[in-house]
C-alpha cells in the first residue's frame, strides 16, 4: 500500500530514558528539521529540546486527547507537514501515548517513520542474564493485587522470558504475588533507574528479592523494570529418535511448522521442540 504523494511524515522519534547522551545523531535533527513536535508532557519535551539547543513548535499528544488530535496531526501531514511524536523517554507507543493516531494514519496511507533509539525494556532485557532468544512483554502490571495475580495465573506456565513495567511504590507488593503465584524459586530481575546516576539491575530468587526490597527502601525509587524467568522446559522427553525427525524436517521446512509435526507424531509439546528446531537448521 502507498502513502499520499506530497504528503508529509510523522516519526516516531525515541529519545533518552535517563542518560541524555543516549539520544541519536537522526533523532536530533529530526527534531530540529520538523515542522511540529507533538509530545507526551510538552514541559517535560522542552526541557530535552532545550539541553540541546533546539527551538521548534511543540503540541500536546497524550492519552487523554490522542483521538481527538488525530484529525488536526492527519491534516497538517496532508499539508506535506513533517511532524515529531515523543514520549516523555524512551521509545514511544512502548506503553506510551501514539498506538491509536499511528493506526489511524496507516489506514489514511499517511507515512509514518520510526526513528530508533533508547527502549527500557529491550535495555533491560539485554543486561538481565534472562533467556533473551524468546520472550513477552506484557507492559504495566496491574496495581491492584487480585488482578495483578490474576495476570500472573494466567502467565504461570509461559516459556518465555516476560518482561514488565511497574511502579517502585508497589514493588514489594508485586513481589509478594509472584512469590505467592508463582513461588519464591522463581528467578526474576528488577532492573532500575537505568542509565542514571543510581542504575541498579538486581537478580535473584522471588524470594529473595522479597527480603531484599524491604531491607533497602532505596530500591523502591525510580523507573522500574521487572523481568520473570519462564519455566524451564523438561526436554527430557526428547529421544534421538524425535531428534533425528526434527532434524529432517527443519530442511525443509520452517521450524514452527517441523515442531509442529515432529510434536504430533510423538505426542509431545510442541514448544519444547522449538529451541532444538532453531540449532539443527
Amino acid at each position: 500500500m502507498t502513502t499520499q504523494d506530497n504528503a508529509g511524515n510523522l516519526y516516531i522519534v525515541s529519545t533518552p530514558i535517563g542518560n541524555l547522551g543516549d539520544i541519536t545523531e537522526r533523532a536530533l535533527r529530526i527534531l530540529a528539521e520538523v515542522d511540529l513536535i507533538a509530545c507526551e508532557d510538552t514541559r517535560h519535551t522542552n526541557k530535552l529540546l532545550t539541553h540541546f539547543s533546539i527551538k521548534n513548535k511543540t503540541l500536546s499528544l497524550h492519552d487523554h486527547n490522542e483521538r481527538q488530535r488525530q484529525d488536526q496531526i492527519a491534516n497538517l501531514l496532508q499539508e506535506g507537514k513533517n511532524i515529531a511524536l515523543v514520549s516523555d523517554a524512551g521509545t514511544p507507543l512502548i506503553s506510551d501515548p501514539g498506538f491509536h493516531i499511528v493506526k489511524y494514519l496507516r489506514e489514511l496511507n499517511l507515512s509514518v517513520v520510526p526513528v530508533p533509539g533508547a527502549c527500557a525494556l529491550i535495555a533491560a532485557l539485554s543486561a538481565s542474564g534472562l533467556p533473551t532468544n524468546r520472550f513477552t512483554f506484557e507492559g504495566f502490571l496491574p496495581s491492584k493485587s487480585g488482578a495483578r495475580k490474576a495476570t500472573l495465573t494466567a502467565l504461570a506456565n509461559e516459556e518465555r522470558t516476560m518482561v514488565f513495567y511497574d511502579a517502585p511504590r508497589r514493588a514489594i507488593d508485586t513481589v509478594d504475588d509472584i512469590v505467592e503465584v508463582l513461588g519464591e524459586e522463581r528467578q526474576i530481575v528488577i532492573a532500575r533507574e537505568l542509565t542514571k546516576t543510581f542504575e541498579t539491575i538486581h537478580n535473584d530468587t522471588a524470594g529473595n528479592i522479597q527480603k531484599w526490597l524491604r531491607e533497602d527502601p532505596n530500591q523502591l525509587k525510580g523507573e522500574m523494570v521487572l523481568m520473570i524467568e519462564g519455566v524451564k522446559v523438561d526436554t527430557s522427553e526428547i529421544t534421538p529418535q524425535i531428534t533425528e525427525t526434527l532434524r529432517m524436517l527443519v530442511k525443509e521446512l520452517p521450524p514452527k511448522k517441523a515442531c509442529a509435526i515432529t510434536a504430533d507424531i510423538y505426542k509431545v509439546k510442541k514448544n519444547m521442540l522449538y529451541d532444538l528446531a532453531l540449532s539443527l537448521r
